[in-house]
C-alpha cells in the first residue's frame, strides 16, 4: 500500500484524485488555504497537511510528516490573465514551487513525482502561465536521470467545471444577467472531464517505467467556444456577446507543438491512444503533424450538451 501526497489537493482536480486513489493506500492532500483544505479533506475522507509549495520549508515539513512514496504535484497558479498581471506570483508557485517539490522529493527519497501540466505549455507558449508550466515540464523530465526519484508530467486541456474556469464563470453570468460575455468566441480549446483528467494522472502513476522522464497526454476532442455559447444560450433562452480579449489569450491551443514532433510518439495504454513526449530525444516513428484544437476531432453537439449537464455542486468549483 502506497502513501500518496497531492499538492494543490484542495482544488477541483486534487479532490477527485484523492477520491479515486484513497482505496490504494493512505492519501494526504496539501494546500496553502487551510480552510478549503480542511473542507476538502473532510468531504473526500482523507488526511491533510498544510503545504505552500512556494515555501521550501513548508514542502519539507509536509514531506517529512507524510513520508510519501508518490507525490502528485497539482498545485499551480493557473489563471492566464492573472499570471500576465501578477507574473511574480505565477513564477513563485509554478516554477519555484515545482523546484522546491523536486528538491525535497529527491532529498527525501520519494519514489515517483508526477507534475500536472497544461496544453498551454506546448510550444509556442503564448503566455506566462504556459511558460511557467513548460519550465516545470522540462525541469521534471530532466531530473529523472539524476537519482532514484522518478519524474514524469501529464499534459491536458481545459478541465470542464474546474475552479475559475470558463463554464462556471459563464453560468454565473447567465444567472445574473442572462447574457454571456465571451473574450474569444472564435477560440478553439481542448476539453476533458475532471474524471478523465484524474485518470490521466493515475495512468502515469501506474506506468512509471513508461512515462518517467517524459510528458504524457491523451487524445482529446476540442470545440470552438462559439459552438458552446450557441448551444448553451439556445437551451436557456439567453444571449451572448463578444468583449475585449484578455492578456495572454490565443485563438488556437496546441497539445503537441511543431518543435515537439521529433520527440513525440503515439502509444496505446489500456486500449486508448496516448502521446508521449521525450524532450531532447527522437523516435523512429515520430508524429508528423502538430496536434491543435483547430485540427483535432471536434466535440459533437451531444457531447457539448453532456458537459453542460455535468455540472457539479458550486462548492466543488
Amino acid at each position: 500500500m502506497s502513501t500518496i501526497l497531492i499538492t494543490g489537493g484542495s482544488g477541483y482536480l486534487g479532490r477527485h484524485l484523492a477520491s479515486k486513489l484513497r482505496e490504494r493506500g493512505r492519501v494526504v492532500i496539501g494546500a496553502r488555504n487551510q480552510a478549503n483544505l480542511q473542507r476538502a479533506a473532510q468531504s473526500v475522507g482523507v488526511d491533510f497537511v498544510p503545504l505552500d509549495v512556494s515555501n521550501i520549508e513548508s514542502v519539507r515539513d509536509a514531506v517529512i510528516d507524510v513520508a510519501p512514496d508518490i507525490l502528485i504535484h497539482a498545485a499551480a497558479s493557473k489563471f492566464v490573465d492573472l499570471a500576465e498581471n501578477q507574473s511574480l506570483e505565477c513564477v513563485d508557485v509554478n516554477v519555484v514551487g515545482s523546484q522546491n517539490v523536486a528538491r525535497v522529493a529527491i532529498a527525501s527519497g520519494v519514489e515517483l513525482v508526477v507534475g500536472v501540466s497544461t496544453d498551454k505549455a506546448a510550444p509556442p507558449c503564448a503566455n506566462i502561465y504556459g511558460l511557467t508550466k513548460a519550465l516545470m515540464e522540462r525541469m521534471f523530465t530532466s531530473l529523472d536521470t539524476r537519482g532514484s526519484t522518478r519524474f514524469a508530467c501529464v499534459r491536458g486541456g481545459n478541465i470542464t467545471w474546474s475552479t475559475g474556469s470558463v463554464l462556471p464563470i459563464w453560468k454565473r453570468m447567465l444567472e445574473n444577467h442572462m447574457v454571456i460575455e465571451s473574450t474569444g468566441p472564435d477560440m478553439s480549446r481542448f476539453f476533458f472531464s475532471v474524471g478523465e483528467a484524474a485518470d490521466l494522472v493515475i495512468t502515469a502513476v501506474d506506468n512509471p517505467d513508461l512515462v518517467a522522464g517524459r510528458i504524457l497526454a491523451c487524445e482529446m476532442k476540442a470545440a470552438e467556444m462559439s459552438r458552446i455559447l450557441d448551444i448553451w444560450t439556445t437551451r436557456v433562452g439567453a444571449g451572448w456577446k463578444q468583449i475585449e480579449a484578455r492578456p495572454g489569450d490565443q485563438p488556437d491551443q496546441s497539445l503537441i507543438g511543431l518543435s515537439e514532433l521529433p520527440s513525440a510518439e503515439v502509444v496505446a495504454i489500456q486500449d486508448r491512444d496516448h502521446y508521449l513526449i521525450s524532450p531532447n530525444a527522437t523516435h523512429d516513428r515520430p508524429l508528423t503533424q502538430p496536434v491543435s484544437a483547430k485540427t483535432a476531432k471536434q466535440m459533437t453537439d451531444y457531447e457539448i450538451h453532456q458537459i453542460l449537464d455535468d455540472q457539479p455542486p458550486e462548492d466543488l468549483w
